[in-house]
């Protein structure tokens, strides 16, 4: 059974993540909540060695692996949803062996009277 002290714990982390979340970015956020419940993973085994399993330390432990798996898909989540960044297009397009592979260049305004440094 879990203890009251580590289901406290992990809604406290989640709480937190949530806060954490609205503030900044989802990725920051679990990347937070993750640390402290690697934290709280590893004060858990140190508690099953010392006191073996009799102090029910071993669903505590599991507990807070599985609330670490489900923090771990929530910002792989948010990964997937990342935005291209500015100026490159989402998706390119598969060129063909008979298409040319160049797209026309925007060479812009230019001056009248002057060669450009060619000459």
């Amino acid at each position: 059974m879990i203890s009251h002290e580590v289901t406290g714990a992990i809604a406290h982390i989640e709480a937190h993540r949530q806060a954490m979340e609205k503030e900044s970015n989802v990725a920051a956020a679990c990347n937070e909540a993750l640390r402290k419940l690697h934290e709280l993973l590893d004060r858990e085994r140190d508690a099953l060695q010392s006191r073996g399993p009799d102090g029910g330390h071993a669903a505590n432990i599991d507990a807070v692996t599985a609330e670490i798996e489900r923090v771990k898909r929530l910002a792989g989540a948010a990964g997937k949803g990342v935005m291209p960044k500015p100026g490159r297009s989402p998706m390119r397009k598969n060129v063909g062996p008979g298409q040319a592979h160049y797209r026309p260049r925007h060479k812009g305004r230019r001056t009248m009277g002057r060669s450009g440094g060619r000459g």
